[in-house]
């Protein structure tokens, strides 16, 4: 059973989008997949992440999504992901998910340019007027800005977030987070060192692989976070040659391949991402296909 406490906290999976061959979206699709994931032990959906593939979404099919996800599963349930140039874009997406009922919205720093923590400031400062609770989301390898403990615990201290999804791949991070903003939620934001941040003390999860195997990753989550490492570690081992895939440029195909094979429906991705090459799709169907022989779901 969940412990959580606050709508950012436990599983919020990062959703897939399901696109028609035609790569339309499927909205029925995804509010079937939304309410599977949380009859399936997760506990919300977070839309409009780069799983869900936002930068190629109009911003008629980037509304529509939120607000589907919103009917699907409730909105203290939906983290809505607001990220964009620019902070006016990002204070517009934050209040119509606001307006929509989400309980919490994943905003990523300023990522046009190698911003510094002015710019940093300034931008979720703007966003933070729009009265929704924030997560902070740091990727540094694909926004090129860092949002190291320091810098979180300034945003912190201005009461402009709530939580981070620490997506570093550093551990070490997690203690000087505490260290530095005692108050400050910590999320793990990659799946690969879902363990080590959960003995950590993260609070939730911002989830890639649950798309595909959400039983399994949620007893997992529930384990490490209780610190049952008799029964998180074989469970780490056996999904971890999955899992790290949430850290490599090709997840969102990575991710829909092993909802296909799990019957689920992934499907295609738009551009400008392409399938799999060969060799890497050999390599999650045989970790997918191994992980759903040893009862993995």
């Amino acid at each position: 059973m969940s412990d959580r406490v606050r709508p950012w906290h436990g599983i919020m999976v990062a959703t897939a989008l399901p696109l028609r061959d035609a790569l339309t979206v499927d909205l029925d699709r995804y509010a079937e997949h939304c309410r599977w994931l949380v009859g399936n032990g997760c506990d919300g959906v977070v839309p409009n992440g780069s799983l869900g593939e936002y930068q190629t979404l109009t911003p008629e099919e980037r509304a529509r999504v939120v607000e589907t996800a919103v009917e699907a599963v409730g909105g203290a349930n939906v983290m809505a992901g607001v990220g964009a140039y620019g902070a006016a874009e990002a204070r517009a997406w934050t209040e119509r998910a606001g307006e929509a009922g989400c309980g919490s919205v994943l905003l990523l720093p300023p990522n046009a340019y190698r911003a510094g923590e002015d710019a940093v400031l300034d931008h979720y400062r703007e966003v933070a007027r729009a009265g929704v609770p924030v997560v902070a989301y740091n990727n540094p390898y694909d926004t090129k800005v860092d949002l190291t403990p320091a810098l979180l615990a300034r945003l912190f201290d201005e009461g402009l977030i709530v939580a981070v999804k620490e997506f570093s791949g550093d551990p070490r991070r997690a203690y000087e987070i505490a260290e530095l903003a005692p108050g400050l939620d910590l999320l793990i934001g990659s799946d690969d060192v879902l363990l080590e941040l959960a003995v950590a003390g993260a609070v939730g999860w911002i989830a890639g692989y649950p798309n595909a195997l959400p039983a399994s990753c949620a007893e997992l989550y529930r384990a490490a976070t209780a610190g049952d490492l008799a029964t998180a570690l074989p469970l780490y081992r056996a999904l971890h040659p999955l899992l790290r895939w949430d850290s490599k440029t090709e997840f969102v195909q990575a991710i829909k391949l092993s909802m296909d094979l799990a019957g689920r429906h992934g499907g295609p991705c738009r551009p400008p991402r392409l399938p799999l090459d060969a060799d890497q799709e050999a390599v999650v169907r045989a970790a997918t296909e191994k992980a759903l022989a040893e009862g993995l779901r």
